[in-house]
């Protein structure tokens, strides 16, 4: 059974910091590449950061680059995303997403809130 568990989320204030993680489970996690996905309110989801399978190349959107570092530890099925000066409109739903090819798995999300 494929299970991707995000965890780490919260309420915190402008110019805080956050670490997300996300354990994975039930398929061949260093042949996948991971994303971190957020959705606010009234918006579409949207690509936050990528890590790739093999050579762990990283890709950021431009909103959050130089703030937020993504990161994997193959050996224990993870992949973090650490969040840093954090503004009030990085608030959403954060998701891990797992991905190769066309073959793509969801976590069921976690709860980022920025706000003073």
């Amino acid at each position: 059974q494929v299970q991707l568990v995000e965890s780490g989320g919260g309420l915190v204030q402008p110019g805080g910091s956050l670490r997300l993680s996300c354990a994975a489970s039930g398929f061949a996690f260093t042949m996948y590449a991971m994303r971190w996905y957020r959705q606010a309110p009234g918006k579409e989801r949207e690509m936050v950061a990528h890590i790739s399978s093999i050579s762990g190349s990283t890709n950021y959107a431009d909103s959050v680059k130089g703030r937020f570092t993504i990161s994997r530890d193959n050996a224990k099925n993870t992949v973090s995303l650490q969040m840093n000066s954090l503004k009030p409109e990085d608030t959403g739903v954060y998701y891990c997403n797992a991905r190769q090819y066309s073959q793509m798995y969801w976590g069921q999300g976690t709860q980022v809130t920025v706000s003073s």
